[in-house]
């Protein structure tokens, strides 16, 4: 028990702080049945926090504030999509938020999903996933995805220089590339947008 013990810890600290994860992420060094015990042993010991059903974190700490930080939405998202094996999306107002192109923090927080649409509290934390068409996540490329989310979200009135230029300054080269790719087939004005956004990618 103690090297399997060992082993959990030390893929929780390779993680790093502000990893969000469920027993079944460690479904290749253990069944989920150890290792729930195990990870009650860490929350009973304080190094990691149980958000809520099946949920945990490793938390970031402040020394500044002296003591842990509030669980990152998106890590709690992720965590659940790869326990039920989803593929998730922010939708669009959450999508414009995390690439900085607004800054109100939406009154509910929602992400499509492929699988059903559940409800999931973890942390004080109430995330909705809500399923979604599959032209909705046709993207195959996650950033693109999300620029997509996001510029659906503004309306193409609102998509301005401003916009563009942001955007442009955010994503790599690479991304570039794959956003092009991704809009190529879907709305025009998407695309007329990526198209800005990549000049001069290389």
């Amino acid at each position: 028990m103690d090297k399997l013990r060992d082993k959990i810890e030390r893929r929780i600290e390779r993680q790093g702080r502000g990893w969000v994860f469920s027993r079944k992420d460690f479904w290749d060094i253990a069944p989920t049945g150890p290792v729930g015990v195990i990870l009650a042993r860490f929350v009973s010991h304080g190094m990691i926090r149980r958000l809520g059903r099946g949920l945990f974190d490793y938390p970031r700490v402040s020394q500044a504030l002296g003591g842990e930080l509030s669980t990152d939405i998106d890590q709690v998202a992720r965590a659940v999509a790869r326990k039920f094996r989803w593929t998730i999306m922010p939708e669009g107002a959450l999508a414009a938020n995390q690439l900085g192109l607004s800054q109100q923090v939406p009154a509910k927080i929602v992400y499509l999903s492929d699988g059903p649409s559940k409800k999931v509290q973890a942390g004080g934390l109430a995330i909705r996933f809500k399923h979604a068409r599959p032209k909705e996540m046709s993207a195959e490329n996650y950033a693109s995805g999300l620029v997509i989310q996001a510029l659906r979200y503004l309306g193409k009135k609102n998509v301005d220089r401003k916009v563009i230029d942001l955007l442009r300054r955010r994503l790599p080269a690479k991304e570039k590339a794959n956003l092009l790719k991704d809009t190529r087939y879907g709305t025009d004005w998407i695309f007329q947008a990526a198209q800005q956004i990549a000049e001069g990618r290389r």
